[in-house]
């Protein structure tokens, strides 16, 4: 029996496919098969979820090179049992977004606390690598590895700013509504069983 994403999973393989295919191919025929290949990706999509081919094609055909998954980092930061959450239009979550190019993991996790938290952060070590599609929901047309990583406060003070519009220290018992894209109790449960073990090491799929 096929998953019910199992239309998701053929367009991702189909697109990976037909750029891989463009980037390395140096047949004019190739590439227009490759092409052929990418549109018919981005003809599901779209088909699946209703949005107009055109957007589709935008959001899921704007990279060039190999594929490989994008990368989703969340700092973990722990203070008397209780887990440093952000506010965003989408919910609470751990303070995070994507890494951007230019910078190292730690540089991007300590960037990203600074922006949403206010906080002065030092990474410390990886607690846990995620396959997003197998944690987190909605399902979305890209594979992203999400990347938690545990952190210690060195100073500063939260702010409202663009990005969110609050930030707490909650107990894992007494829960905010997640933004479950981003970070899911599950995930929670175990980044804080991490921090409390370093002897069980990273957790990845």
């Amino acid at each position: 029996m096929r998953s019910e994403r199992q239309w998701l999973d053929w367009a991702m393989e189909i697109q990976a496919i037909a750029q891989i295919g463009l980037t390395y191919s140096t047949d004019a025929f190739d590439h227009e098969r490759y092409t052929r290949l990418r549109d018919i990706s981005t003809e599901i999509l779209a088909a699946y979820t209703q949005m107009p081919t055109a957007v589709v094609a935008d959001l899921f055909n704007n990279e060039s090179g190999y594929q490989t998954p994008k990368l989703d980092t969340r700092a973990v930061i722990v203070r008397d049992g209780q887990v440093l959450l952000v506010h965003d239009a989408d919910g609470w979550a751990l303070p995070g977004g994507w890494a951007d190019i230019g910078l190292t993991l730690r540089e991007n996790v300590e960037k990203e606390v600074k922006e949403e938290a206010g906080l002065d952060a030092k990474a410390l070590r990886i607690l846990a690598i995620h396959d997003r599609a197998k944690h987190n929901s909605p399902e979305l047309p890209w594979s992203i590895w999400k990347i938690f990583v545990e952190c210690e406060v060195l100073g500063g003070e939260f702010a409202p700013n663009i990005e969110t519009s609050d930030a707490q220290y909650f107990a894992l018992d007494d829960p905010p509504e997640l933004a479950l894209g981003k970070t899911t109790r599950e995930q929670l449960d175990l980044c804080l069983s991490l921090v409390g073990d370093p002897g069980q090491g990273v957790a990845f799929d």
